[in-house]
């Protein structure tokens, strides 16, 4: 049987366990995960490798950057500092400019954190703005995550463009110049033009919620008892803080080469830049700021950190079922399939290299998959037809984008932390990440024209 045929029953069986027979999500990905398997003709002794394997590349670093994430973003919360932050920005940008303060406060953020760390750190923070202005917290959310998801897949020291962009030899600066000029239109378009479209179309999603189920109920604090606006920012950004000062140092030190080797000052900055280490280290300053110095107790602290677990635990699950589901798709030969089909074209090759990354995209789930393996398979074609290197990164970038669906972990986050069914999260998260892939595209036309 085609590897596509198996692909889209899999994807079939997988939407009616989950909402026609409201299996728990995890155990439908990977129930799912192994019938593909046998449909794609894998050896049944090694499925179970190739789920495992899957899952264990997906939560071995974001185990750390989730719980940890989660654990600040409680703490910030519980002792107020989300509130203090939500005032400040209310009462500086008024009710009728938040859309924009929050799609510049994530742009920034976005471009020195991966979308998953973003999400994690932003989601209570907007959440508890939208509480306080009195607006559903989706009017503010779909441009916090429109923001977050253009700048993971056009802006450079973001490890899909940067790993794109070395393997097609382009500059990484001029992707990074090129890329904001690409992602500004993505990001207002499927930001607030498409928030207001969605109202119009689904009312019934944008309602005003008291709590999150991945974060809980967020309390009533009066002002005068919460940290400083200062501080509950410096806390939540921390990570963000570290990564970029390891990020500006790679790109102008080090000339945006890590050394495979690094020793002395360079190994000590780029250990800070990592996800993990910045989170271990921001946790403990979170467990200080938001803890010691409010003179909470260590049993109240504790107490925040294991509600901060137990409220992601079954998100984290999901993910790794998602994973799963997407390496069995790639140990299965999906990705080979889609290669060999697009091997003869003779499409433009810039349309060409964001056509290859949609349909790995939509296959295989990861972007960063899809955007690697479309960059390798696009090399001859870009040299052959003299196409702008840094014009092929940010296609196949916009490309990688594209369909959100059951197979890409950000799909499963954007269901769980805005507490929406699989249904509407097809209906908002896929269309949102879909316009911002053909927004890219038609800008990278643009340029093209433009630019030659």
């Amino acid at each position: 049987m085609s590897p596509f045929i198996v692909l889209i029953l899999g994807i079939a069986l997988l939407l009616v366990l989950i909402i026609q027979f409201k299996l728990n999500t995890f155990v439908s990905l990977i129930v799912t995960s192994i019938l593909v398997a046998l449909g794609l003709g894998m050896n049944p002794a090694a499925i179970a490798t190739s789920i495992k394997n899957g899952i264990g590349s997906s939560l071995g670093e974001l185990a750390i950057v989730f719980g940890f994430g989660a654990m600040i973003g409680r703490l910030v919360s519980d002792s107020g500092g989300s509130y203090r932050i939500a005032k400040t920005l209310i009462s500086a940008f008024g009710k009728k400019r938040l859309q924009l303060a929050i799609v510049i406060a994530s742009f920034i953020i976005g471009m020195s954190l991966f979308f998953e760390v973003g999400l994690v750190l932003l989601t209570p923070i907007v959440f508890a703005v939208a509480l306080e202005a009195e607006v559903p917290f989706l009017y503010l959310g779909l441009s916090m995550a429109a923001a977050l998801s253009a700048t993971q897949g056009f802006l450079p020291p973001q490890p899909a463009p940067t790993a794109v962009s070395t393997a097609l030899g382009a500059n990484t600066g001029m992707v990074l110049l090129l890329g904001i000029i690409v992602a500004i239109p993505c990001v207002i378009i499927a930001g607030p033009v498409f928030t207001r479209i969605m109202q119009r179309l689904q009312p019934d999603v944008f309602v005003i919620k008291k709590e999150l189920p991945a974060f809980g109920e967020v309390k009533e604090y009066k002002l005068n008892e919460t940290p400083s606006f200062g501080l509950a920012a410096l806390t939540s950004l921390f990570p963000v803080i570290f990564m970029a000062i390891s990020t500006i140092y790679t790109m102008t030190v080090l000339h945006g080469v890590k050394p495979v080797h690094p020793h002395g000052f360079a190994s000590i900055m780029i250990m800070l830049g990592d996800p993990v280490i910045a989170m271990v280290i921001s946790l403990l300053f979170a467990i200080w700021s938001m803890g010691f110095h409010r003179s909470r107790t260590m049993k109240q602290i504790s107490g925040t950190i294991e509600d901060a677990i137990k409220s992601i635990a079954m998100l984290l699950m999901v993910i790794g079922g998602g994973a799963a589901f997407k390496q069995v798709l790639i140990d299965g030969g999906v990705g080979k399939a889609v290669q060999q089909l697009m091997a003869h074209s003779s499409l433009s090759p810039l349309l060409l290299g964001w056509l290859i990354a949609v349909i790995l995209r939509v296959a295989l789930g990861s972007a960063t998959v899809a955007g690697m393996t479309a960059a390798g398979l696009v090399v001859p074609l870009m040299h052959a037809a003299g196409a702008d290197p840094a014009l092929m990164a940010l296609a196949i970038g916009a490309g990688s984008l594209a369909a959100s669906h059951v197979n890409d972990a950000g799909f499963w986050m954007f269901s769980e932390y805005f507490d929406l069914s699989v249904k509407q999260t097809l209906s908002i998260w896929t269309v949102l990440e879909t316009i911002i892939s053909v927004v890219g595209l038609l800008m990278v036309l643009l340029l093209n024209i433009v630019l030659h």
